[in-house]
């Protein structure tokens, strides 16, 4: 079989801070665009996986650091950190290896890339 990757984009608005950053050491906030890429065989239904449930799977998880102080949910939540955490999340959920890709604001993101 043919392995074959599926992504998606959405977006969530959160707060934070880094502790004891010199210019993000304060509260600010930022629009963060996460791209998730999946990677699978094609069943028998024509798919690797509806992007439906994709969809619904990361939408659930990411209603978790939408609108919210991400140092609520990490003591450090750097663009990294919050990447890390977010693929930790959805490799069990999904159930498929993964790329997740973390965008803070334009121009700078974070990529934990769990494909072969």
């Amino acid at each position: 079989m043919t392995k074959m990757r599926l992504g998606i984009i959405e977006y969530i608005d959160s707060a934070h801070y880094l502790p004891e950053h010199e210019t993000c050491g304060i509260v600010h906030g930022h629009t963060y665009k996460i791209e998730i890429v999946l990677e699978g065989e094609k069943k028998e239904n024509g798919m690797v996986m509806d992007f439906y449930e994709i969809k619904k799977t990361v939408r659930e998880t990411l209603k978790n650091y939408d609108h919210r102080l991400l140092n609520d949910i990490l003591p450090f939540p750097s663009a990294e950190n919050i990447c890390e955490h977010i693929h930790a999340d959805l490799s069990e959920k999904l159930g498929y290896p993964l790329s997740v890709k973390v965008w803070e604001g334009h121009g700078k993101w974070c990529e934990l890339n769990g494909l072969e």
